[in-house]
């Protein structure tokens, strides 16, 4: 035991070498400075570097999130105008005015009527060409007012709900298609380590870097698709609603008026 603590005590604890040392110190410098360019995130390199046939899918996923914006903001403009043209026409209709006189402001030369007014025109003009024939019942002319209206509604909800659908397939298809772009690109990352010896993170990071970025870019196509289509497909639920209730009432003051002419 006396042997063993005198060779204890006779050990001492070099110093590392300069060499060594400075080594560490290299390392440890590189380490810091390369932990901040880590964080940056170049997009635009990273869709640069990508394989054709992600950049494909993500060219496609950005033309349909173009269009997708160019019919949200269409479609709202166009709903804003059928809600106004809506709220003066019932506003004029309920006011107290004539119904002939409503009716020749609607068949004006050089004039587009849209939305109520629309329907109001199609409903009288079909009642009035009843009314002219001979030997046509109340009941006959109460029919040809309703059909005429509910052609011209189906015709304005037709307008209203043109380039829907497209919103609704952009919002379901296009998560799927990034996915595809993302599975895509890990394929094409992994099969590049055949090729290399020692497969590191940082070997196939870059690749798969790339590939998610299609992910991400069906996720910026599919959310405000799916947005817009509900707010819209909502919108138009509620004008199709305004528009019925106005065909029953102008119904009701058609079956009146004949009653009272009969």
């Amino acid at each position: 035991m006396i042997p063993l603590a005198m060779m204890l005590q006779d050990t001492t604890v070099e110093a590392l070498p300069e060499e060594a040392a400075a080594a560490t110190a290299s390392l440890a410098a590189d380490a810091a400075a390369s932990a901040p360019a880590a964080g940056n995130l170049d997009i635009l390199q990273l869709v640069l570097h990508a394989s054709i046939p992600v950049q494909l899918v993500m060219l496609v996923l950005l033309l349909a999130s173009i269009a997708s914006w160019v019919i949200i903001f269409r479609k709202k403009r166009t709903l804003d105008r059928a809600e106004r043209e809506a709220e003066r026409f019932e506003e004029r209709f309920w006011s107290g005015s004539d119904m002939a006189k409503l009716y020749a402001a609607a068949t004006e030369r050089n004039r587009e009527v849209e939305g109520l007014e629309a329907i109001f025109e199609a409903g009288f003009r079909e009642f009035s060409r009843q009314r002219q024939r001979r030997g046509a019942d109340s009941r006959a002319q109460l029919e040809g007012a309703q059909r005429g209206m509910r052609v011209a509604s189906s015709r304005e909800l037709d307008g209203l709900e043109h380039n829907l659908e497209f919103l609704a397939n952009v919002g379901s298809i296009a998560p799927y298609v990034g996915l595809l772009g993302t599975v895509w690109g890990i394929m094409i990352s992994f099969h590049g380590l055949a090729n290399v010896k020692e497969a590191t993170i940082a070997t196939v990071a870059p690749g798969i870097s790339e590939a998610l970025i299609a992910t991400a870019m069906g996720l910026f196509a599919a959310i405000p698709a799916v947005w817009a289509y509900n707010r819209y497909a909502t919108k138009v639920e509620r004008i199709a609603g305004r528009y019925d209730a106005f065909s029953e009432e102008f119904s009701s003051i058609l079956e009146r008026q004949v009653h009272i002419e009969d």
